[in-house]
């Protein structure tokens, strides 16, 4: 009996990851075709090495795609994460002990890890919190309101750190372990996005608050009639979007063993990109977290793959741009065709 039940669970686990997947097909089948050929194109490309490279530098950009999904089903968006991500990095790089800088407040006051952890979480949350109550309250668009917030965080980051790199001598070993730590051959910043992806699942599908973005998204107006606090609940999703994003930069300053201003640079085109290549509609209503994740790795693999075969920056940003054009174009033709075809 137990054995069938046991057999029973895992039929059940695995049906329920094909139908979340189903809905991916065309990106899941377009990561596996990339695989394939950076494998044939970059001989180093799979190594195990390289894959556990992929696997930790994405697994950190993960972490703020599952916040950037829950900010596009609201129908919003959030420019701020890179600078977000800057300011946590540094805020935190800044109380770890070890830690020094050319600039004062890099050497004002030390504190055990977990602490200055929380603190530069916290300082990311705060952030977010501004972005949220200028939305929900003020009702200021989210591209201009966090369009507004990226310049100012990263005026912070360079503020606080005097435009100096915070490093550490040396780096202790508790902080290293976040961005640089195993566990069982598993990345640490694996572990963390793993954790994050299935409590972001979970919130989306079994949540009032993670259905309500979805109403949000669909109509906001008809969603506050309904009785959805919607401005409750738009700010929560991007203090969300805040800490996650601090999450990031503070697993990324371990990683590198330094924090600096122009730390995350360009990080919220990649992010977006991301999420939105993984399903989730920009106007909102639609997207779910498996989307993203599967998003967020073909840009890995097609990063990576072009570093190892050792092509300029400019080649790089040409050809992930045409892959962003490629995917959102087919993704709105493909639905022009069906619909002209059930009309004929």
């Amino acid at each position: 009996m137990e054995t069938e039940k046991r057999k029973l669970q895992k039929d059940r686990i695995m049906s329920g990851i094909i139908r979340g997947l189903r809905p991916h097909a065309v990106t899941l089948a377009a990561l596996i075709l990339l695989i394939i050929l950076m494998s044939f194109a970059a001989p180093n490309f799979l190594t195990s090495g390289n894959i556990i490279d992929i696997i930790r530098i994405n697994s950190i950009k993960g972490i703020m795609c599952i916040g950037m999904t829950f900010v596009l089903l609201t129908g919003g968006i959030d420019l701020s994460v890179g600078a977000v991500f800057a300011v946590s990095g540094a805020v935190a790089a800044s109380f770890i002990p070890g830690s020094y800088s050319d600039y004062v407040t890099s050497n004002l006051m030390k504190c055990n890890t977990i602490l200055a952890i929380l603190i530069g979480l916290a300082a990311a949350g705060i952030l977010g919190l501004i972005n949220g109550f200028v939305i929900s309250k003020m009702k200021v668009e989210p591209f201009i309101a966090t369009l507004a917030m990226m310049t100012f965080a990263r005026g912070v980051t360079y503020l606080y750190t005097g435009g100096y790199p915070i490093n550490f001598k040396p780096l202790p070993d508790d902080f290293a372990w976040l961005g640089k730590g195993e566990i069982l051959g598993i990345p640490v910043p694996a572990i963390v996005f793993i954790l994050v992806i299935a409590a972001g699942g979970f919130i989306l599908k079994y949540t009032a608050y993670g259905r309500s973005l979805f109403a949000i998204g669909g109509n906001k107006e008809a969603a506050r009639l309904s009785g959805i606090a919607t401005e409750k609940n738009l700010c929560v999703t991007y203090i969300l979007m805040g800490v996650l994003s601090g999450l990031a930069g503070i697993i990324m300053t371990s990683r590198v063993a330094s924090a600096s201003a122009v730390a995350g640079e360009s990080y919220e085109m990649d992010v977006i990109a991301g999420v939105v290549l993984g399903g989730t509609l920009q106007t909102g209503g639609k997207g779910s977290v498996a989307g993203s994740v599967i998003g967020v790795f073909v840009f890995g693999v097609i990063e990576n793959g072009l570093n190892i075969l050792g092509l300029p920056t400019y080649f790089k940003l040409i050809i992930k741009g045409l892959v962003i054009i490629l995917a959102l174009g087919g993704r709105y033709i493909l639905p022009q065709k069906k619909k002209e075809g059930k009309a004929k």
